[in-house]
Order: C-alpha cells, then structure tokens, then sequence
C-alpha cells in the first residue's frame, strides 16, 4: 500500500452517481462486486460491511480500487464523500 491514501470524486454530469478512485485495492475480485441495499453491504466484502452504516447510499459497486454509488434520494453527495472518505482512512490506517 501506498504511503499516502489518495481519494478522488466525482458526480456524473446528471447527479446521480458518485465515482470515488482511489490508490487502494478495495477488492480482490475479478467481477465488481455489487450491492443494491445497506443490508447486502453488512453482508458483503470487508470493505462493503465497512460502508453499510452510511447513510444515504442505494447502491455499491466496488471495481478494483475504484467505487460507484448512488444515492437514495434526500441525501447529499458531500455527506456521502466525507463519510466514505473517512471510513476508508479507519479502514487502512
């Protein structure tokens, strides 16, 4: 692992979803894995159970080192980062 955690987003131009790259191997797996509730996410990878107490996300795709979300549709897209983000640095640190 890198010594330093590098965590870029961004929106898709109509705003609903969230591409989140990171420099971290978030799976394993060669098929993305994918989460369509919080609930499928307590049950999943590691690093899904990790996000599955985020509120405000409707779906998960973890790709390599790379995550795609969207939201349920009262939540805010900065809440989200910021709580992905931490929760990647509690993760790996």
């Amino acid at each position: 692992m890198s010594e330093y955690i590098e965590i870029e987003s961004e929106i898709s131009d109509d705003d609903t979803q969230l591409f989140i790259y990171t420099n971290l191997q978030l799976s394993d797996s060669n098929t993305p894995e994918v989460y369509l509730s919080n609930a499928e996410m307590a049950e999943g990878s590691p690093v899904a159970q990790t996000f599955a107490a985020i509120v405000g996300i409707a779906y998960l795709q973890i790709d390599g080192s790379d995550l795609l979300i969207q939201r349920e549709p009262n939540a805010h897209w900065h809440a989200i980062v910021d709580d992905i983000s931490a929760a990647l640095v509690d993760f790996f640190l």
